[in-house]
């Protein structure tokens, strides 16, 4: 009988909204406590293996030595260092045919370095940033295409690479993704998984002039919301300066906080007339829920659900496949309803109207 392996670890994505940049501090989970924050990985984790049910009973197999279980609150479901992750794969050798982890770049390369025999591999989004292709674009997506590989007598599998932000240039303020290996994932032919991240192209010709003519239309009576990445970035350089891969405000034509957490943008945005600012990842698409996780549900909600202006190169839409934009909030009930179709700014008076889905 088919059985799928489940590594969940907890403390992925606790970065987040804390504007961290990632989860691998090795105080994360003692900060993330101090503040009250819930682990989220097991959250997502749940919300895939719902949809996994919906059409596979197949067992589950979790934990350090690799027992059956088909709850999270199992013993031994979830993991919380790089040794217990290598343990639970490990554990699963021989014993699954797919590895269905709740966790982000660093956890992906954790599970591959363990994964002596090669078995395929699929993630629940849960980290801060994603950069590789092994990921679902959402735990039911994940959930939905587990269950389909397992029932599937052909098993039909691809390679795709493991990205994960090089530190020390994170550290510099640099955002630099490196290739560290590849893994066997479920074939996939519908978009359920996201593609590895692209880089960027230079801000020149009709982007640049689009910012200068978006800095010319800011209202004096609005703060700005600016989210990370190279074309906010640009943006942010227009209004003096600020943070490469936080979240900052700007207001009266500067920026006048950097690199906010989610509490610190709740606070800054209530009873104010708010437009968050954002761009789209570079090969995924995504908008919300992929490096900027301070702007929350919970964020969103406490400013109104502001008007959301997305900025972005008509080439780098061009490139996405599928051609949609994705959400993922975390609050499955909000991207429903953010989901439809958006204006995106690709030049000077120029918009193009883009899918958005969950």
């Amino acid at each position: 009988m088919s059985r799928l392996g489940l590594v969940i670890n907890p403390v992925a994505g606790l970065g987040g909204a804390m504007a961290r940049k990632g989860s691998d501090e090795s105080d994360i989970a003692a900060r993330a406590a101090a503040e009250g924050r819930t682990p989220l990985a097991p959250l997502r984790a749940d919300r895939a293996l719902q949809a996994f049910r919906q059409t596979s009973d197949l067992p589950i197999l979790a934990g350090p030595l690799a027992t059956e279980g088909t709850t999270l609150t199992g013993p031994g479901a979830v993991h919380g260092t790089a040794e217990d992750t290598a343990a639970a794969v490990a554990a699963m050798q021989g014993k699954v045919d797919l590895i269905l982890f709740a966790g982000g770049d660093g956890t992906a390369r954790d599970i591959c370095a363990a994964n002596a025999d090669g078995v395929p591999i699929l993630g629940v989004p849960s980290g801060v940033k994603m950069h590789s292709g092994v990921f679902a674009r959402s735990p039911e997506r994940a959930g939905r295409m587990a269950a389909a590989f397992l029932a599937d007598p052909q098993r039909r599998t691809e390679m795709v690479e493991i990205l994960d932000l090089d530190e020390a240039e994170r550290r510099a303020g640099r955002l630099s993704a490196r290739l560290y290996t590849v893994a066997r994932t479920p074939l996939d032919s519908s978009g359920a998984r996201q593609n590895p991240k692209a880089g960027g192209t230079d801000l020149v010709g009709e982007m640049d002039a689009a910012l200068a003519s978006y800095v010319a239309g800011m209202a004096a009576d609005t703060v700005y919301v600016l989210g990370p990445g190279a074309t906010m970035m640009a943006l942010k350089d227009r209004l003096g300066g600020g943070t490469l891969l936080g979240v900052d405000l700007a207001e009266k034509g500067r920026v006048v906080a950097r690199d906010l957490d989610e509490s610190a943008l709740i606070a800054r945005v209530d009873g104010r007339r708010v437009r968050i600012v954002l761009t789209v990842v570079g090969g995924q698409g995504f908008v919300l829920g992929r490096g900027n996780q301070q702007i929350s549900a919970r964020m969103l909600r406490a400013a109104g659900l502001p008007p959301i202006d997305v900025i972005c190169g008509a080439d780098k839409l061009a490139a996405l496949q599928p051609q949609e934009l994705t959400i993922d909030t975390g609050d499955p009930a909000l991207d429903a309803d953010l989901s439809g179709y958006w204006p995106v700014t690709v030049g000077p008076g120029r918009k193009q109207v883009m899918r958005v889905v969950a």
